[in-house]
């Protein structure tokens, strides 16, 4: 059987096209992550004024009617898409998620929440391998647990300031764990689907919620109450399509950097000083993270050679 191999100048322009694709792939996936931390400090910044439900409300109110042309092209989905109930399961994680996320920055530094989140592949490993009895091989359960002593090194128990905003956020990063993986359960239902039903979840939630405490606002702050929404779609648009042009392996780690815009919003627009214990447990956490990520993809990955058929 002899090898197949493309002619030099062939693989030098395929080469080249798979480059700058991967590039694209890593620049939208930065992105998608600079405008997620965007949503987050201004939403940071709005919840001092605004009660969650509030903030739910008017968010996924602007982010459903961006949807809307898209549920339209897209109505054929809805009416294939897989086990509803597990939708449905997914959209109520999503908004636990976000409204804990909200509820924990009203009261933390920016840094500090983002760091809890963090942990969420963490979370989804230990939940794959206990709860869904999916094979988890000791590396990784060992990477759980130094996970989960990053945690502990930014929560800090015992300390004095360990109060109910963290365990909110630690919460929050649970679900969004829970969130992933009915995620991973739902494979083939489309992008709109996914981000209708999550958004129609959060809708409904602030619609209970907002009357309560209900703060008229100025036609500026509705006007950024509405970008929240609308950030955050282009946000997911941005890291799915790089997850479309380039690998997993290539784009995720990128995912990260979140951290980094976490530190630098909340020290310009909060004045927010990260502590060395926060600094270290997010270390930790990304270090945990990223060699789970790797340790799956590797596993994963089954090397394929190309020949040609016998003659």
């Amino acid at each position: 059987m002899r090898r197949f191999e493309l002619p030099k100048n062939c693989r030098m322009v395929a080469e080249t096209k798979t480059s700058h694709t991967a590039l694209l792939g890593i620049a939208l996936m930065a992105g998608g992550i600079f405008l997620f931390a965007v949503n987050d400090a201004l939403g940071k910044w709005l919840v001092a004024t605004y009660t969650v439900g509030q903030v739910l409300l008017i968010r996924s109110a602007a982010a459903f009617v961006v949807l809307v042309p898209m549920i339209r092209r897209d109505a054929a989905s809805f009416r294939t898409a897989p086990r509803w109930g597990l939708q449905v399961l997914r959209g109520v994680f999503a908004t636990v998620e976000v409204g804990c996320f909200y509820w924990a920055v009203a009261y933390m530094p920016l840094a500090d929440v983002m760091t809890y989140y963090l942990a969420g592949p963490i979370f989804v490993t230990a939940i794959a391998g206990t709860v869904l009895r999916e094979p988890v091989g000791w590396r990784r359960w060992a990477a759980v647990l130094i996970g989960f002593c990053g945690v502990l090194v930014a929560l800090r128990p015992g300390s004095a300031t360990l109060a109910w905003p963290a365990l909110i956020a630690l919460a929050g990063s649970f679900t969004f764990s829970l969130s992933m993986i009915t995620t991973r359960s739902l494979r083939g239902t489309s992008d709109t689907v996914l981000v209708t039903t999550q958004t129609v979840g959060a809708l409904a939630f602030g619609a209970v919620l907002a009357p309560f405490h209900w703060v008229t606002p100025q036609w500026r702050d509705l006007a950024l109450l509405a970008l929240l929404g609308i950030v955050a779609m282009a946000a997911h648009m941005c890291v799915n399509r790089s997850l479309i042009l380039a690998p997993a392996s290539t784009v995720v780690p990128y995912q990260y950097t979140t951290i980094i815009w976490a530190v630098l919003f909340g020290y310009l627009v909060f004045g927010d000083v990260p502590n060395a214990a926060m600094l270290a447990g997010a270390a930790i956490i990304i270090a945990a993270g990223l060699f789970i990520f790797l340790r799956e993809q590797r596993q994963a990955w089954q090397p394929a050679s190309f020949s040609e058929p016998p003659p």
